[in-house]
């Protein structure tokens, strides 16, 4: 049941995005498209591992032992790559943001409510990447809960960011 909901609120989530992106929010430069288009790129690599969280948290509460068998395989091969994606991500994003930063805050200001709330979110990447290295370092239950607290703070101050319009 829950795996189902999961599955169509990601999948929600990157339809609303596209359709925002592209639909609502469209742009006549082509480095601003650019901006756009690498950041929903990243931002379904930051879905997939946000997903890493949902994926343990079936594990630790189903009851049936098949589907925690087949979860626990999936997330062994994911989880190898949950720093690359990330890793990937933010570079996506800073591309992302320099590209706006140098096309569109001269024409809307630096202090624009889009930019904010985007310095806020790279501020929240930025903690999350530090908890993820502390977390890599050596592991603790600290680390683990600094680490997704900031994730899930991060998820959140990217969605406002995403949902913020420019105009």
């Amino acid at each position: 049941m829950y795996h189902r909901l999961w599955l169509i609120v990601n999948t929600a989530l990157v339809v609303i995005l596209t359709v925002y992106i592209w639909i609502i929010s469209p742009h006549d430069s082509s480095s601003v498209v650019l901006a756009q288009l690498l950041a929903q790129i990243a931002v379904i690599f930051f879905i997939v591992n946000v997903n890493m969280y949902f994926i343990f948290l079936v594990i630790r509460n189903t009851s049936q032992r098949n589907v925690k068998i087949r979860l626990a395989k999936f997330s062994r091969a994911l989880m190898k790559w949950h720093i690359k994606i990330g890793v990937s991500a933010t570079i996506l994003i800073l591309a992302h943001a320099l590209i706006n930063l140098s096309k569109v805050g001269p024409l809307v200001g630096y202090t624009h409510v889009k930019f904010v709330s985007g310095y806020l979110a790279i501020l929240m990447l930025s903690v999350t990447l530090f908890a993820g290295y502390l977390r890599y370092k050596k592991s603790s239950g600290f680390r683990r809960k600094f680490h997704l607290t900031s994730a899930m703070i991060l998820l959140a101050a990217f969605l406002i960011h995403i949902f913020v319009l420019l105009n």
